[in-house]
């Protein structure tokens, strides 16, 4: 079974909330391209529009959306997403993955473009249930 760490950023707060996301939500972010808009009710926000704008995959890669397709690839990098060179002009091949979602994605990066009625954090403390803490006998 697929699951997914969601991080959704809500730029309305400067906020990030991670959510976990399992089962056949989990299944309908397969095959969903970077800079696609899907629906809230996948990550537990009814009433949200949210776009996808990354992720990383099992091994920690991060997913470029200017290649397409699901594979790994080494590519040779000067700047910008996946490499961060330490002097001007210096380059280096990396590892990253391609713009499309699929079981290797481990986390995925969303932000949100059309917020809800109620407000994201309301929605994940509803869903979390805490059990309360049990307290141990002193011997």
């Amino acid at each position: 079974m697929v699951e997914f760490k969601v991080v959704v950023n809500d730029p309305k707060d400067g906020k990030s909330y991670s959510i976990p996301v399992s089962g056949h939500h989990a299944n309908s972010l397969i095959g969903k391209k970077i800079r696609d808009e899907v629906d809230g009710i996948f990550v537990s926000l009814p009433g949200y529009k949210l776009q996808i704008t990354g992720g990383t995959d099992k091994d920690g890669f991060p997913m470029r959306q200017d290649i397409p397709g699901t594979t790994r690839r080494r590519l040779l990098l000067s700047k910008g997403l996946g490499y961060r060179p330490d002097e001007p002009g210096k380059r280096q091949k990396k590892s990253v993955r391609g713009s499309v979602i699929n079981p290797e994605i481990v986390q995925v990066n969303m932000t949100v473009t059309k917020p809800g009625a109620k407000p994201i954090i309301d929605l994940i403390t509803t869903e979390k249930k805490e059990e309360p803490v049990k307290e141990k006998k002193a011997q």
